[in-house]
């Protein structure tokens, strides 16, 4: 398969990770597994039907899907007629363009999208599709601040090592109002968001380790008790061992 990320404008660069394209290939046939990253997105199907979701979930052809931030690895069925694009929203980001109820309610899932907020199908077979959407975000953009952007900022700053009451009292926000706000505006609560900072964390010590630490100091710099620990984290989130990896 082809798969590409393009960076947005610099204007919603505080907003959207990525604009990402995914396309099959002749040889491509098989499940195509993807780890939490703790971000909602949005996906417009250009090809054929495509299974997500494990198998639970058919997105068809034209439609756009919200895609809820995920707990766990999930997977997408890719064969040569699959051709997905997609945006990749910071956390927290997706109530700078749209309103929702809770984006809790959508965690862990894939659904389709309100028609009338949907992309156009057309635009992306005229031109450059980056630009169209580009356009499309910039003009529903608006300029409300959510106060969570701040909490998210040192949860990452700190790998997910700051304690839930550690984040209360740094913010002047009691424990229940931080619940609230994760679970509307990023889908998660803050424990299942810290989780995911820190098992992103010490999956990318594993994959860059060039000083070849050994897993168990790893898992202590992860904030994990142990190897046992991590391994067990690693294998809910990724469905792998870290020696598979």
């Amino acid at each position: 398969m082809k798969y590409k990320e393009v960076n947005p404008g610099k204007h919603l660069q505080n907003k959207v990770h990525n604009f990402w394209e995914l396309k099959g290939e002749v040889k491509s046939y098989g499940w195509e597994r993807i780890f939490p990253d703790g971000c909602p997105g949005l996906i417009i199907n250009l090809g054929d039907r495509c299974l997500t979701d494990n198998g639970a979930t058919r997105m068809e052809h034209g439609k756009t899907y919200a895609v809820g931030a995920m707990t766990s690895f999930k997977e997408t069925f890719i064969d040569e007629n699959t051709h997905l694009i997609g945006v990749c929203f910071k956390p927290s980001a997706f109530a700078s363009f749209f309103t929702y109820a809770s984006l809790s309610e959508i965690k862990n899932q894939t659904v389709q999208f309100d028609q009338n907020l949907s992309f156009d199908r057309d635009y992306f077979f005229n031109g450059n599709y980056t630009d169209y959407l580009n356009q499309f975000f910039n003009d529903k953009v608006c300029r409300k601040s959510i106060r969570l952007r701040t909490i998210v900022d040192a949860v990452q700053t700190s790998k997910g090592l700051l304690t839930i009451d550690e984040l209360s009292k740094q913010n002047g926000i009691s424990t229940r109002q931080l619940e609230r706000l994760f679970k509307d505006f990023i889908g998660l609560t803050p424990k299942e968001y810290s989780n995911i900072i820190r098992i992103q964390q010490a999956l990318a010590l594993i994959s860059s380790n060039n000083n070849h630490k050994a897993l168990l100091d790893i898992a202590f710099e992860c904030g994990y008790y142990d190897h046992s620990h991590l391994t067990n984290a690693i294998k809910r989130y990724t469905g792998y061992l870290p020696s598979e990896l």
